[in-house]
C-alpha cells in the first residue's frame, strides 16, 4: 500500500502545480487524462466538435478547482471523472431545454424516441456515479488495477510494472475486484 500513498502524493503534487498554473503540471494532467475525458465526452455528444469543446472547458475546471483537491478523499481520476460527468450533465440538460424551447411543433411531430437518448445518457451517468462509489469502495490495490485498466486504458503489463507488483497478483486483484464489484451491484437497490 506504500505505492498508493506515493501516488497519492504524486497526484496531490500534480495538482498544486496545475494549481500555481505550472505549465509541465497542466500538460501532465492532460497527458494522464485527456483521451478518458474525451471518450466520456464523446460517448455521451452527438459531435466531436462538441466533445473536444467539452474537455477543454473541464480542464478549465479542473485548473480552476485544483486547488481544492484532497487525495485523502478521492483518488486524482475519480475526481477528474466526476467533475467531467458534472459538465456534461449540465451541457446536455442545457441543450435539452434549448431543444424544449425551440420548436413546440417538432417536439409534437417526432415520435417518443426523441426523448430516449436524453434519458438514457442521464441513466448512464447515475449508473457511472454509483459504479465509481462502488469501485472507491475496493481495497487500495483492487481499486487502482481497475482505474488503471478500464479508465486509463492500461495493460495489466503495465499496471504491474508501474506498481513494480507481479503480473500474477495484478490478475488476481483484478478478477477479485470485478467479482466484489458485481456482487455489490447485485446487493445494492437501484438507483432512482
Amino acid at each position: 500500500m506504500a505505492a498508493d500513498s506515493a501516488n497519492q502524493a504524486i497526484d496531490l503534487g500534480l495538482m498544486q502545480g496545475v494549481a500555481r498554473n505550472d505549465p509541465a503540471a497542466v500538460a501532465n494532467l492532460y497527458d494522464r487524462f485527456g483521451s478518458l475525458v474525451y471518450r466520456m465526452a464523446y460517448q455521451a455528444l452527438p459531435s466531436r466538435d462538441e466533445a473536444e469543446d467539452s474537455v477543454q472547458e473541464v480542464f478549465v475546471r479542473l485548473w480552476r478547482t485544483a486547488g481544492r483537491y484532497d487525495p485523502s478523499r478521492a483518488a486524482l481520476v475519480t475526481w477528474v471523472m466526476l467533475i467531467s460527468r458534472r459538465y456534461l450533465v449540465d451541457r446536455l440538460r442545457r441543450t435539452r431545454s434549448t431543444a424544449k424551447s425551440s420548436s413546440l411543433d417538432e417536439r409534437q411531430t417526432t415520435p417518443d424516441k426523441s426523448v430516449q437518448p436524453a434519458e438514457s445518457s442521464s441513466e448512464k451517468e447515475e449508473r457511472f456515479a454509483a459504479l465509481m462509489k462502488r469501485i472507491d469502495r475496493l481495497p487500495d490495490l483492487q481499486k487502482t488495477v481497475v482505474v488503471r485498466a478500464y479508465l486509463n486504458g492500461q495493460t495489466l503489463r503495465q499496471i504491474g510494472e508501474e506498481l513494480n507488483t507481479p503480473l500474477g497478483t495484478i490478475k488476481s486483484a483484478l478478477s477479485r475486484a470485478l467479482v466484489r464489484l458485481r456482487e455489490r451491484e447485485l446487493s445494492e437497490e437501484p438507483i432512482g
